[in-house]
């Protein structure tokens, strides 16, 4: 099975200005990135820009320039899958731009559940969720999946809700048997289906949690999650997380 990566890179960020230039332990973030990338399967790596001067900064992979208006980076996958003309079989991982440390088998993994399931539309991971803190912030996105490990909702709120605990307090340990698992924003379609969502209006769950993968359950496609083989380090979202993220390799023996 063959499958491409799309790396949405945007320079605009209102959080972190240029984020994708910004250096890491002598290498941009948006190169520690591609570098994830390039240890997978992946047949084919491109990075999805909307500025030169990403694409000046980038020479070891393919660059494809979009447009500047894309609302969403699967907006801006679906413009890289029209300007390429893969066939709509073809699977795209979609990686996003400010995660240098996701494991590669992760990438692969993801890649082989969607190919391993040609109904369904999309396929992510998750990791299970161990503090307190994580499950009541609404800044980490939560799953619940059904039997057959396909995605019944995911929600900033913490679902789901455990009615004889919560709530609880930061200092007080999850329940032995909970079940909490944190959403992982990396997601494989199939070119065909990137085309088609594109044009799906948002849905009104979509709209209230901001969460785009809400439209693909609403519009009744199915999203297969599996816990991650491997747990993914931080992305960068904030000064903060550069700097941690900064400290990771600087500590590693071959960064």
């Amino acid at each position: 099975m063959g499958f491409s990566i799309v790396i949405p890179a945007r320079y605009g960020s209102s959080r972190l200005p240029a984020k994708p230039l910004h250096d890491i332990h002598g290498r941009s973030l948006i190169q520690r990135v591609c570098d994830c990338a390039a240890k997978s399967d992946a047949q084919h790596i491109i990075v999805a820009t909307d500025d030169e001067r990403i694409k000046t900064a980038i020479s070891d992979v393919e660059v494809c320039l979009t447009r500047q208006d894309h609302r969403t980076g699967t907006d801006r996958l679906a413009e890289v899958v029209d300007q390429c003309g893969f066939d709509d079989d073809h699977i795209i991982v979609n990686l996003q731009g400010d995660e240098p440390l996701m494991p590669p088998i992760v990438i692969d993994q993801v890649a082989n559940n969607l190919s391993d399931r040609p109904a369904i539309a999309a396929s992510t991971v998750c990791v299970r969720i161990d503090e307190v803190a994580d499950v009541f912030d609404p800044n980490v996105v939560k799953v619940v999946v059904d039997q057959k490990g396909y995605a019944l909702y995911f929600s900033r709120a913490p679902i789901a809700w455990d009615r004889e605990n919560f709530p609880l307090q930061n200092d007080q340990p999850l329940p032995i048997d909970a079940a909490h698992f944190r959403h992982i924003g990396l997601y494989a379609y199939r070119a065909g289906f990137l085309r088609k969502f594109v044009h799906w209006p948002a849905c009104p769950p979509e709209r209230t949690e901001l969460l785009e993968q809400l439209r693909i359950l609403w519009y009744g496609e199915k999203i297969h999650v599996e816990e991650a083989l491997e747990s993914p380090g931080p992305g960068v979202d904030t000064e903060v997380d550069l700097d941690r993220v900064r400290r990771i390799f600087a500590a590693r023996v071959d960064p």
